[in-house]
């Protein structure tokens, strides 16, 4: 059982954009009213990514987006609000928004306004600490004796660039003493294994034991054990820094000797009652949280539980046949495009699928014909957010990002180097004197970026060639007296949706890691702004003020506005969209195949705290010396390519070191006990290894993954490595003493190279999964509409309610929709049996469920466990909200596990019943169908005459009781039948309420069908009439 849900992985990913924050507080000094204000997002206490500054206002505007995939753990994501402060060199925290992990799928793809908490050295803790107490009773001595191990911590925050940590033990006594005591101090490490024990008895004793210590204390019963963590500063005169405390309540156990009781503790901030006083008490009410400002945050946060590819193989077949179905609205990529609310949340895992079977050209083809012939202008082709353009989009980012570093990288380093100013807009200038000037930089921006990209052809991905030559041919072959359809069609991708993002963007696209300073920013818009309306040269009619809708920029379209620009565009947009396979394409110039792309770049530092935190940190350990200390490692700029990987001193200079890609063995991360550093990990060469720092998690795994898939394919890789270093004469990790010395750790599997080493089918799939079975009311909603016109044989086309999509061929698009709803049950079963077994086997106070969370309930109760069950589990057992510990507190935790499992098992057994009731009975249920229908047609005998006056004007006194339409009621379902498909008990149950399905033409009558279908009466018939 602990095997199968080992076989499961979980991959997250956070988007996260900062939008704005408002009502911040004014400074005291400096210049008041304003502040210079940027955000730092973090996981835990580990800071990722940096917002660009705003300088002087209360009211900043960021705007940035942030994504990236979640390579660890963690408990807290939390964006800080810091004010720049220049006159005293030092960075203000003004407030935080800190959301637990468990709760970021409430916020999922909403805006929201988060009001900003106070921070403080107390409340700023993360991490875990592994304790065994134990009461142990004493001969002749009324109070036992209470024994405190502090084993070891994990995941610390690091305080000033470092952690020397060192944990006190507090025991606190009814008669009001207490008794306090240190461990050593441990250097360097934010997981220190201290492995000390204390001992509190009631009679004095000592002991030569130089690992165990005792204090005694009389007549008084233990009441509380305090553990806390603290980072020992190094300067002179300086107090420890808090990292966080552990409370367990011991009171009224001194009649209840236990044998020791290991756990482990979620480290927690002091107590407010708890905390020294700083802070004036009439500042703010008890209770009550100061009014600091809010920020405006904008969460798209997935957690995928990926299986192995086996469970995906119906859903992944059922996808991959989409290109077959005939018409392609009944296929299962264009419904899926239907019932997701978010086109882009439906293309990006369908494109990365389609892309992994090479089928993207074929199934785009298909949508974008069926999307153009319902089109009769063509200057709205693609326009809106289609399935096909949000397809297009995705399929561009993944298989032309190199593309794009290569193309634009040159020309807008020049911008972020030189910063010239461009400002003409008159309301934004406060010298008109230097619009000219300034307009001469725009120009020569402009020109750099647009040569760039017209000159780009010939490094255009054959991927994209193929799309866009789909996309040409098809819009030429519709509108075939449009000549300029053939390049318009192309351009809005290639210009709108392509370069001009990136260009506005370049950090969200890893054009640069650069902060970006306001005056840059305003020049890259409006070099975007031009580009993406030069894109239109080739379909403009009217000249320059036809594609300009701010007067200013005039004099700059009509500088490009040139017949050697049009032909310059027209050339770049034949080239880029003609395929392979059409035997046209021009022979690529070898140069351009060899030349190397930068794939990962940087400035690094480690120690020095700079203005711009932003630039990411590496460092590298020097080679040769047998003494290790900070000296040991250098900053230095690395560079990777799609040849090689370098190091020089500053960007820009001489390289210190190449190492072709064919030459590394083997990346790896390396264990923190080597140097006491995290984020480590090693480059392995044939004679030595390079170690190397990332300065967070995030940066590490990006720098492992990038450089393992692409050398994935080296002949001479590794099989097995060292995970330490080798220091003092041995390798740590397996005490080798020869440098030489084979591996002793098997490296870690590795992705297929090229374009598809990005790609992960399993998790895409997994994605579309959830997708269904979160929007599985449309579903449904489809599929009642699909019965209806397949019982009733409307004339008309049957469309989804809300202006949905039309359903041209019923019979195919209900076996579809009923095969995604089964695979979508069938996957969301394996899902709850895989969160049952892993919430059995999840034990509350192991390292992976720390005491102190409620982490284990939030396990049990995702799956259907009754929350208030679980949160008065939670309450009652956990020893760190003030109640027990030892065994007494070990058999409580393990009958609160017993509870919440039995729980789960119980509302599982509930689940799949109702699950498997559903499948059985749909068999059962067309036949009720069936019947309610005769005794509605019966019902309708009864008042033939009304019938047939309300229809004779409109179907020539056709009416519904003509034994024609009850023959094509039955051939309809003989037809469903003959395809394997069963009406599902959703008709009768939706039907109930019609609102919800689609409006039938005015030849067809329309009830809502009640359980007892005999108390349809005259007066109800009259009411609803004819729709």
């Amino acid at each position: 059982m602990a095997e199968e849900t080992r076989l499961v992985r979980v991959e997250e990913r956070l988007k996260i954009k900062i939008g704005e924050a408002k009502n911040l507080q004014s400074r005291s000094h400096g210049s008041p009213g304003t502040r210079d204000v940027y955000c730092a997002l973090s996981l835990d206490q580990e800071e990722i990514f940096r917002t660009t500054t705003m300088e002087r206002t209360l009211n900043p505007f960021f705007g940035e987006e942030f994504q990236f995939e979640v390579p660890r753990k963690f408990r807290y994501l939390s964006i800080y609000v810091y004010d720049r402060d220049r006159h005293l060199k030092q960075d203000k925290i003004l407030g935080k928004v800190a959301i637990k992990r468990e709760d970021l799928a409430t916020y999922h793809n909403k805006e929201h306004w988060f009001q900003l908490r106070p921070v403080d050295a107390d409340s700023e803790v993360q991490g875990k600490a592994h304790l065994e107490l134990a009461l142990q009773p004493q001969i002749g001595q009324f109070h036992p004796k209470l024994t405190v191990r502090i084993i070891e911590c994990s995941e610390l925050t690091i305080k000033n660039g470092g952690c020397d940590p060192f944990a006190t033990v507090t025991v606190t006594y009814s008669n009001g003493k207490q008794i306090s005591k240190r461990t050593k101090v441990k250097k360097k490490t934010v997981s220190p294994r201290f492995n000390e024990t204390f001992v509190f008895e009631p009679e004095l004793t000592e002991s030569k034991d130089k690992d165990v210590s005792h204090y005694s204390i009389d007549g008084g019963e233990v009441g509380e054990v305090i553990v806390a963590v603290w980072h020992a500063s190094s300067g002179m005169g300086e107090q420890p820094a808090f990292l966080g405390e552990v409370r367990v309540m011991l009171r009224g156990l001194q009649k209840q000797p236990t044998s020791p009781t290991t756990a482990w503790y979620f480290l927690q901030p002091r107590s407010a009652k708890h905390r020294p006083s700083k802070i004036p008490n009439n500042s703010t009410l008890p209770g009550t949280i100061p009014c600091i400002g809010s920020l405006r945050l904008k969460i798209h946060y997935t957690a995928d539980h990926v299986f192995p590819s086996e469970m995906y193989k119906r859903l992944e077949s059922l996808l991959l046949q989409s290109v077959t179905v005939h018409p392609i609205t009944s296929s299962a990529v264009y419904i899926l495009g239907e019932i997701v609310a978010s086109k882009m949340e439906a293309a990006q895992p369908l494109v990365r699928v389609l892309v992994h079977h090479e089928q993207l050209v074929s199934v785009m083809r298909a949508l974008a014909s069926y999307e153009i012939s319902k089109l009769t202008d063509p200057t709205t082709i693609f326009r809106g957010n289609t399935l096909v353009s949000k397809m297009m989009d995705e399929g561009m980012r993944l298989a032309g990002l190199h593309y794009l570093h290569c193309t634009l990288r040159p020309a807008m380093e020049q911008v972020f180097l030189e910063r010239k100013p461009c400002e003409i807009d008159p309301t934004r200038v406060k010298d008109a004197n230097t619009i000219q000037a300034n307009l001469a930089n725009l120009k020569e921006y402009v020109q750099r970026v647009f040569t760039a990209i017209t000159t780009s052809g010939v490094r255009c991905p054959p991927l994209m060639c193929e799309m866009f030559w789909s996309l040409r041919e098809l819009a030429v072959t519709h509108f075939p007296y449009n000549k300029e359809v053939r390049y318009s069609v192309i351009s809005g991708f290639i210009f709108l949706r392509f370069f001009a993002p990136a260009i506005l963007g370049p950090k969200l696209f890893d054009i640069t890691t650069e902060q970006i300073d306001s005056q840059t920013y305003r020049t890259l818009t409006l070099i975007s702004k031009t580009i993406q309306s030069l894109g239109n040269l080739v379909s403009c009619r009217g000249g320059a003020g036809s594609v300009c809708k701010e007067e200013y920029m005039e004099c700059v379209y009509r500088e490009f506005y040139t017949e050697k620009h049009i032909q310059a565009v027209k050339q770049f947009l034949e080239l880029i969209s003609t395929s392979s396979g059409s035997g046209t394409i021009k022979e690529r110039p070898a140069a351009f195949q060899e030349e190397p792309v930068v794939l990962k770049e940087g400035i690094y530092s480690l120690f020095v705290p700079t203005a711009d935190c932003g630039k990411r940190v590496m460092i590298k350990r020097a080679q040769g010396r047998k003494r290790f200390g900070r000296k040991n490692f250098k900053q230095r700029y690395f560079r990777l390519t799609t040849q090689d990987l370098t190091y020089s001193k500053n960007k820009g200079k001489e390289p210190l070191c190449k190492i072709p890609l064919r030459e590394i063995l083997a990346v790896e991360r390396l264990h923190e006990d080597s140097f006491k550093m995290k984020n480590m990990f090693q480059i392995v060469q044939k004679q030595r290894a390079l170690y190397v720092q990332a300065s967070n998690c995030v940066e590490e795994k990006e720098w492992i993954d990038i450089l393992t898939k692409i050398c994935q394919t080296n002949s001479n890789r590794l099989e097995k490595y060292h995970p330490s270093a080798y220091i003092n004469g041995h390798w740590l990790c397996c005490r080798a003493a020869l440098v030489s010395a084979p591996g002793c750790s098997e490296v870690s599997p590795g992705l297929e190279a090229g374009l598809k080493m990005s790609l992960d089918p399993d998790r895409d799939l997994q994605r579309i999964h959830s997708l269904i079975f979160t929007n599985m009311p449309r579903l449904e909603t489809l599929i009642s509409a699909c019965e209806c016109q397949a019982v009733y044989g409307a004339n008309k086309v049957c469309v989804l309610p809300g202006d949905g999509p039309p359903i041209e061929d019923v019979p195919s698009c209900f076996k579809t929709l009923a095969s995604l709803r089964e695979i979508a049950f069938t996957l969301q079963q394996e899902h709850r049996a895989y969160s049952r077994k892993l919430a059995r086997e999840t034990k509350y106070g192991s390292k992976q469920a720390p005491i102190g969370d409620d982490n284990y309930l939030h396990l049990a109760a995702g799956p259907g466990l009754d929350a208030s069950l679980a949160k008065c589990a939670y309450e009652a057992e956990s020893p760190g909200r003030g109640h027990t510990d030892g065994s007494v507190t070990s058999r409580r935790i393990e009958d609160s596990q017993r509870k919440c499992v039995d729980s789960v098992d119980g509302r599982y057994e509930i689940n799949d019943g109702w699950l498997r009731h559903c499948e059985a009975n749909n068999t059962s249920r067309i036949r009720g169908i069936e019947t309610d229908l005769i005794r509605f047609d019966n019902s309708l005998t009864k008042h033939g005459t009304l019938r047939s006056e309300k229809l004779a004007e409109r179907n020539g006194n056709e009416n519904l009781e003509n034994p024609w339409n009850h023959r094509r009621l039955q051939d309809t379902s003989s037809l469903l039948k003959m395809d394997g498909i069963s009406l599902s008990g959703s008709l009768s149950r939706k039907l109930s309420n019609y609102d919800n399905t689609r409006k039938l033409d005015e030849g067809t009558l329309t009830r809502r069908i009640k359980d007892d279908a005999s108390d349809i009466s005259s007066n109800s018939l009259s009411g609803r009439g004819n729709h």
